[in-house]
């Protein structure tokens, strides 16, 4: 038996999405948000089936007749009953992973443990969405646990290549003290969890993350893979201070790296956009939080004479796909924007070769 998290860009079964609910983390700004997951949902039901998870039968009705009233047809959706604290699906949410055996493959869902970023206190309902999925679902929830300890993973924190391949950051994973994960964990232990539960066994270990990230250094705010041997990541001419020096660790880092194959990946920078600010607090804007769907690739953007170029590089990126932007300032000060809103659930891809 062996496991596998397949890439962002190989075929889904769905696309997972939270519908926000918790002002307290857009405080002023929470009237927008449910029309930027409208805007989100319009684009990711023309490219594939959405599942949407709301707290209950009444939140429900109204999300249903928010969709009816700007015309989006509510047969693409799935919802889901199942209560969160908040609406970053890509951290709490279910990680789907393929497992083989023999030449029988199926999807199940790991159960690792989510720890509210070591940061909130507010995280149960969260924490449980995995194993309520599941039971919805009807899908095995795989226990995932390294010396007898369950394993703290948020999808934020890895980004794959689907061949063996997985990028990370030592701020994330490697802290003991400030937002702790897994503080007893080494390198090696986490390639053996990688290896293990992802099928990556080969580990791009970047450095550290941008100013106003509250998850303590999420990759996918930093480096992206865009196909098996590609990596977008941040142009450090386009930052400043701490924030520049942070890219410029991380591009060398990538540059020196090695694939599965051993070979070296082409990696393309991409410019960030001016810092954005909302009372005195720094938000965490990158285009390469993006999100790649069948058929769509949704890229944030922020009102930046950056953003045509950042599409541009992206879409450069995605011959076979339509990369559109989606306003995400408002986003942003939740702290998170499109791919941190996202969980692909992967198709089922039949017999093993």
């Amino acid at each position: 038996m062996s496991l596998r998290l397949p890439a962002e860009w190989e075929p889904h079964q769905s696309t997972w999405l939270s519908w926000p609910h918790n002002s307290e983390d857009w405080p002023g700004k929470f009237a927008t948000i449910p029309f930027v997951y409208l805007e989100i949902l319009r684009h990711l039901i023309r490219s594939e089936r959405v599942t949407l998870l709301v707290p209950n039968s009444r939140a429900e009705a109204r999300v249903r007749r928010l969709i009816s009233d700007i015309s989006l047809p509510l047969d693409p959706i799935t919802f889901l009953s199942i209560p969160t604290d908040r609406s970053w699906c890509r951290d709490y949410g279910p990680i789907f992973l393929e497992e083989t055996r023999g030449k029988r493959k199926r999807i199940v869902i790991a159960g690792f443990r989510f720890n509210g970023w070591g940061r909130y206190l507010n995280y149960r309902r969260d924490a449980a969405v995995p194993r309520r999925a599941a039971h919805k679902l009807s899908l095995p929830l795989l226990r995932c646990s390294f010396r007898s300890h369950p394993i703290v993973l948020e999808g934020g924190a890895i980004d794959v290549n689907g061949r063996g391949t997985l990028l990370t950051t030592e701020e994330c994973l490697l802290d003991r003290r400030r937002q702790p994960r897994n503080p007893d964990f080494s390198k090696t232990d986490y390639r053996r969890v990688f290896t293990r539960f992802l099928g990556a066994p080969n580990v791009v270990w970047l450095a550290r993350g941008l100013a106003g990230d509250d998850t303590g250094g999420h990759v996918d705010q930093l480096a992206r893979f865009v196909n098996p041997t590609t990596i977008l990541t941040l142009a450090p001419e386009s930052l400043s201070g701490a924030d520049a020096e942070a890219a410029a660790e991380n591009l060398l880092r990538l540059r020196s790296a090695r694939l599965e194959n051993g070979r070296r990946p082409t990696i393309i920078t991409v410019p960030a956009p001016q810092p954005i600010f909302f009372r005195k607090h720094r938000l965490p804007a990158s285009y390469l939080n993006f999100y790649i769907a069948d058929s769509v690739v949704l890229v944030p953007t922020f009102n930046d004479p950056r953003d045509r170029t950042a599409l541009e590089l992206i879409a450069e990126c995605f011959p076979d796909r339509e990369v559109v932007g989606i306003h995400s300032v408002d986003l942003a000060w939740g702290f998170g924007s499109v791919h941190c809103s996202t969980q692909q659930q992967p198709a089922v891809r039949g017999e093993a070769l």
